[in-house]
């Protein structure tokens, strides 16, 4: 059995990592792995238990019956923990605000880095793409592709407004700026490590992007059949 090719791509909010890692996905006929929809389902979990993320504890607590699964086909992105679908119920304001709790409990983030490892160990597909925050460093620091997806705070902000239907690209512009404030004590994707390729969007458009990613991923795969 030949080992699954991983593809690990990182980058803030914005940046275009969730639709082009999709669609790259898609064109390779790769599974795709959303690791942020494995801590929102997480925080829906410690919430639906009646606990709050701003307690680690009760954040480990609740890992130890997080019993979450998630497809790796792009189109078809399901979430359950345990028998009940929470693939919306992860998207709501509610969910949202409870995540960096959980994101900054760092056992529950080495518990959970080994779940993202163990799924990719054992997906169907030939190579799996995997976005996050800190897979390029953290998750898999060998993995053949390494890619860090960046662009202008102000680009990122009116992207992630038009996704999601707000007028006031301020406001969005200033929860974002929040968000990464906090995940980055946790870990650092606003700047590439070493080995991982930088690919700047701020003046790509969306199918330029994906060619992008695209040309690295076949520049390594290219590599490997090489044996270099």
């Amino acid at each position: 059995m030949t080992e699954t090719f991983f593809v690990g791509i990182d980058g803030p909010a914005g940046s275009g990592k969730s639709s082009v890692s999709k669609e790259a996905a898609r064109r390779l006929g790769f599974g795709y792995l959303d690791t942020g929809a494995v801590y929102r389902a997480l925080a829906w979990h410690v919430l639906e238990t009646g606990g709050t993320t701003d307690d680690e504890a009760v954040v480990e607590a609740a890992f130890d019956t997080f019993e979450p699964s998630i497809g790796l086909d792009p189109d078809e992105r399901a979430v359950r923990v345990g028998d009940v679908d929470v693939t919306d119920a992860i998207r709501t304001p509610e969910t949202t605000a409870a995540v960096a709790g959980v994101a900054r409990a760092r056992r529950v983030r080495e518990r959970i880095n080994e779940l993202f490892r163990r799924i990719v160990s054992e997906a169907p597909q030939d190579g799996v793409i995997v976005e996050g925050r800190d897979i390029t460093t953290v998750v898999a620091p060998d993995a053949p592709v390494r890619i860090l997806l960046t662009a202008h705070p102000e680009v990122r902000a009116a992207r992630r407004s038009a996704e999601m239907g707000a007028a006031d690209v301020a406001k969005v512009a200033e929860a974002m700026r929040q968000r990464d404030a906090s995940d980055s004590t946790v870990v650092d994707f606003l700047n590439a490590a070493d080995g991982v390729t930088a690919i700047d969007t701020t003046h790509l458009d969306f199918d330029q992007s994906v060619d992008a990613v695209l040309a690295v991923i076949g520049e390594r795969r290219e590599d490997g059949r090489d044996g270099r």
